[in-house]
């Protein structure tokens, strides 16, 4: 980061924001309507948890020290029987684009909240400073930061896990915003914060250059979102904006409201309904998932705006869609209840001869594995089921109830390494992972896997199967075969008989197998016969 860039970057909006604020003549009317709603104007409530996350992510995440890597694993909510994860999974965040994210929703949508609920009552009967419940200080720096922190720790014991973010309080906080003041809301989740994502990566990277390169695997987008934990957040924030607007008897415009809502969701994505089947294979079901929204948007337009008109006995039409919305809240909740309840199975552990452990964490690498912290009773719904394979490396800690692919085979393949940071409360530590193989010419790869803890030596952990290139040069196949004792070898086979097995030669170096000469230059095998030279293999990430 540049410091006369950021300078410039943000001096430019405060100016363009001055220019704006001294010829508007409505701004004063506005400083005044504010001072009536929030504590000298202020929103200290959004300010106080904003600090909250914050210092989560950098005392007890460690993102003070390692800022784009903080400890996760442990933060998560794995288990109600691991009740840490459980208490800060909401508050924690997977690295500084997330916490960004999350803070920017935050500062966006909650002041609207802590506009709407007030500091003041709404009826300011007496002195609002001799109760507790009317105190503006108490209402700015106690009730409010309660609230949010008491719908954190619910997005966190009712969210599918392992969860972690602050994401499903944002979603209840715009639920809450809809409820109130739906195109304010709108324009602030749409608009003002993309002004605020855009401005803060404008001061971390002003000037980037780019150009037309590969990029790593990764899940499509959609796959990374929590749709559960979004939804859950969303209705718990539309139900207490609800009874909050009830309490007041107020309530916006029905096709605001509906417009808001679903233009909302949509694009922040709670359309996007999707499946994990297991080893890097996500399944979308868009069309219902854009079914639901509509509903949702149909279900809060009735149950904010509607008339109090019987619908059937002493139900009004209100009444009757609010029910329902509390029955679709508690559908989304209820089947985390089991789903968290579980724990690591007990042939979830790796074997510790292929494993470093730390600190009751055991690191592996493995393929095509049960990943444990799926339920233990398999559902088939849709052609679908539960009991989804997982490649790469695994991350167990039965005392944590934690199994988890810490980094995916696929990712794992293309960058040659990684680091996996495990920790707890006061503690972390590191444990680096390469692969390193050989792409072998039309039959994939054959590669090794090893492990390196922190102030600890290599421990080579995985073999794969041999690999065997398509070229055949004087009827011999040449396959690359990963030994047990963490080096290569060459078979060369004829016929389906194995001529002979011997160690890769060195770079520079070639060695002569029967009437077959392979030559190794640089990271490049080659197979030499009557003068022809064919590629046999090559060095990954080499």
């Amino acid at each position: 980061m540049s410091l006369p860039y950021a300078v410039g970057v943000v001096g430019a909006l405060l100016v363009s924001l001055g220019v704006a604020w001294y010829t508007d003549s409505f701004s004063g009317e506005f400083r005044h309507q504010l001072r009536t709603r929030l504590l000298l104007g202020v929103p200290w409530g959004t300010l106080v948890v904003s600090a909250v996350v914050v210092g989560v992510y950098l005392f007890v995440q460690g993102g003070l020290v390692h800022w784009n890597d903080p400890v996760t694993l442990p933060y998560r909510a794995w288990s109600y029987l691991y009740p840490v994860g459980m208490l800060t999974a909401a508050f924690s965040h997977g690295g500084p684009g997330h916490l960004i994210g999350n803070l920017t929703g935050t500062l966006v949508l909650a002041p609207i909240v802590e506009y709407a609920w007030g500091h003041f009552p709404d009826r300011r009967e007496g002195q609002p400073f001799t109760s507790l419940r009317t105190n503006p200080y108490v209402r700015a720096f106690g009730i409010f930061p309660a609230v949010v922190l008491g719908i954190g720790l619910l997005t966190s014991l009712f969210a599918l896990g392992p969860i972690i973010g602050f994401s499903g309080v944002v979603f209840a906080f715009a639920g809450f915003a809809l409820v109130h003041y739906p195109f304010t809301t709108l324009i602030a989740a749409l608009g003002v914060q993309s002004v605020f994502s855009r401005t803060y990566r404008a001061v971390l990277d002003p000037v980037v250059t780019a150009g037309i390169s590969g990029s790593g695997p990764s899940p499509p987008w959609w796959a990374e979102i929590a749709i559960q934990g979004h939804a859950l957040g969303f209705l718990l924030g539309i139900l207490v904006g609800i009874a909050v607007a009830r309490g007041r008897d107020r309530g916006p415009n029905a096709l605001r409201v509906w417009i808001a809502v679903i233009a909302f969701a949509v694009v922040q994505g709670m359309w996007a309904v999707y499946w994990f089947r297991g080893n890097g294979e996500f399944v979308l079901y868009q069309g219902v998932g854009l079914a639901l929204v509509a509903a949702l948007a149909m279900l809060v337009t009735v149950a904010v705006t509607a008339s109090e008109r019987p619908l059937t006995g002493s139900i009004s039409r209100r009444k009757a869609a609010t029910v329902v919305l509390i029955v679709a809240l508690s559908a989304i909740a209820g089947p985390a209840i089991p789903t968290n309840s579980l724990t690591v199975a007990d042939d979830g552990s790796p074997p510790v001869e292929n494993a470093v452990t730390v600190e009751g964490y055991t690191v592996t690498y493995a393929e095509n594995v049960r990943n444990r912290m799926i339920p233990a009773v398999d559902v088939s719904l849709f052609g679908e089921d539960t009991a989804v394979r997982t490649s790469g490396v695994i991350v167990v800690n039965r005392d944590r109830s934690i199994w988890t692919q810490a980094v995916s085979k696929n990712r794992l393949a293309y960058s040659g390494s990684a680091t996996v940071r495990v920790g707890g409360v006061g503690w972390e530590s590191t444990v680096e992972v390469d692969r390193n193989g050989w792409s072998v010419d039309g039959g994939g790869a054959a590669y090794q896997v090893w492990l390196r803890p922190e102030d600890g030596e290599s421990r080579h952990v995985f073999n794969s199967s041999a690999s065997t290139a398509d070229p055949q040069i004087r009827g011999k196949n040449v396959t690359v075969v990963p030994r047990p004792s963490g080096e290569f070898a060459l078979r060369i086979t004829s016929d389906g008989e194995t001529v002979a097995e011997r160690p890769l030669p060195e770079s520079g170096e070639s060695m002569t197998v029967d009437d077959l000469r392979i030559v190794r230059t640089g990271e490049t095998l080659y197979a030499v016969a009557d003068g022809t030279r064919v590629r046999i293999a090559e060095r990954e990430n080499g």
